[in-house]
């Protein structure tokens, strides 16, 4: 359950990095950075800004539109830090392509415990993510998840933060609904220039054990009540959800829906009934959010890992039929099924990069207008297999990789408003998606091979992506 929300994003507990010293002296070292300036917390138990908005916010290109484009997702490790050229270089490559929505979540995933004790607040790290996003000329998203210790029966403290896997996997209790809803508010007036946020991520800690089933009815509580109190803020925030994990399993298994099917599986269905309950009791949305991968709960690729990936086609379709169309976003979505510490590093780049590619073209099929990228950056570091650039922890990091070059070129092409183009291909290996000016075509062979596209003859290396003007 939920498997990604956790693995894929990242250990960033920064207190981690002083495990060598004692408890006493970390304790000591804490204490005295919270009485820095520029730290988030004050002594007294208020933010230095109280609710001013935070930095120079300015508007972004697609502040007021629900459908955002391609983009990918901030994880543990990130080019808003490390050494000064390589941010800015990432930073202006951003820039200049426009710019990718970025994802950043509220509290893991390198954001730190936004409200360690009651009316006490540390944006520290949020603060420099947004001001990353704001500076690669980006339009920023939030997710509003995960919960302070405090709010679901753990200790309270500015310095005792139970990083374990725990404190992601675990929902706020319900007693303390009201407490997430009134931070979620707080974050909003603090970064009045985010105008979208997902509410919560994959249904972490809301299953209900007795029934083994989802908890949608608290999960869309707590939902309504976020969605509610952004919206009494601006009514221009949009608001998405229920970010479900589309789980699919091998259509003869017990759980297998008979909703929705095809070569690739069979959705699961308590993820299509906790989808139904939302959907009907939900208080309103602005976009609907769902993640999940192509391969099967049991890491199959039915019955390949391309064929596979038109379960993305699928489950878009059926989704926007059960939303009356609202605009559909990916917060996360998974081509290639991960090893025992979650790394995904098993392929050859160039057989990464094909499989990626068809999964986009599946999305877009399917009529999914924005997409969130899972960019696994490590701290240090060359190789980094999937990351979008190398890491930023010396002056010649930053630079641009495979994956980015896709999904940026990705995003410019195919961006919300796009009107695709049907295109001639006289063989079923390449995968194709094309506008009135240019195509996308993907070898799914992993040997070379020659087809005609648009009547004229084009060679491809194997597993080979190609951009071809029209």
């Amino acid at each position: 359950m939920g498997r990604h929300g956790w693995n894929s994003g990242a250990r960033r507990w920064r207190l981690t990095a002083l495990l060598g010293v004692g408890a006493a002296a970390l304790a000591l070292v804490v204490t005295l950075l919270n009485t820095l300036p520029g730290n988030g917390v004050n002594t007294d138990g208020t933010t230095r800004d109280g609710d001013k908005p935070h930095g120079n916010p300015s508007a972004t290109p697609d502040a007021s539109n629900p459908q955002v484009g391609w983009g990918f997702t901030h994880t543990q490790h990130s080019a808003d830090e490390g050494a000064s050229a390589a941010v800015k270089r990432v930073e202006g490559r951003l820039a200049d392509a426009g710019g990718l929505p970025q994802i950043q979540h509220l509290m893991g995933w390198g954001a730190d415990n936004p409200e360690p004790v009651r009316g006490r607040y540390d944006f520290e790290a949020m603060d420099r993510r947004i001001d990353f996003v704001r500076a690669s000329g980006s339009t920023p998203v939030v997710t509003l998840c995960c919960a302070p210790d405090w709010m679901k029966g753990g200790e309270a403290g500015v310095d005792n933060t139970d990083w374990s896997q725990a404190t992601l996997e675990t929902a706020p209790d319900p007693e303390h609904f009201d407490d997430y809803a009134a931070l979620a508010v707080t974050v909003a007036k603090r970064y009045p220039d985010v105008r979208h946020f997902i509410v919560w991520n994959e249904f972490k800690g809301f299953w209900n054990d007795a029934e083994a089933r989802w908890d949608y009815e608290g999960y869309t509580q707590l939902y309504n009540l976020v969605y509610r109190a952004l919206k009494k803020v601006n009514p221009d925030i949009m608001v998405g959800g229920p970010y479900l994990v589309m789980d699919s399993v091998d259509p003869r298994a017990e759980e297998a829906s008979k909703a929705l099917t095809g070569p690739w599986g069979a959705l699961d269905q308590r993820t299509v009934d906790a989808f139904g309950y939302w959907n009907e009791h939900k208080a309103g949305a602005d976009f609907v959010v769902v993640d999940g991968s192509s391969y099967t709960r049991d890491d199959e690729l039915l019955p390949d890992e391309f064929t596979a990936t038109d379960k993305f086609t699928a489950v878009s379709r059926w989704v926007r039929g059960q939303t009356g169309d609202l605009p559909l976003w990916w917060a996360e979505y998974y081509v290639e099924p991960a090893d025992g510490n979650d790394d995904r590093k098993g392929w050859s780049e160039a057989r990464r990069g094909a499989v990626q590619a068809a999964g986009m073209i599946a999305l877009a099929e399917g009529g999914t207008t924005s997409a969130f990228y899972w960019n696994p950056e490590k701290e240090k570091g060359a190789e980094c297999a999937g990351c979008l650039w190398t890491p930023t922890d010396t002056a010649d990091g930053g630079a641009r990789l495979p994956m980015y070059d896709l999904v940026s070129r990705f995003s410019e092409e195919f961006g919300p408003g796009t009107e695709y183009r049907q295109v001639s291909v006289d063989k079923p290996d390449v995968r194709v998606l094309a506008t009135d000016k240019v195509v996308l075509a993907v070898n799914t062979l992993d040997r070379q091979t020659t087809v005609k596209i648009d009547g004229k003859e084009a060679e491809f290396q194997a597993y080979e992506v190609k951009w071809l003007e029209r």
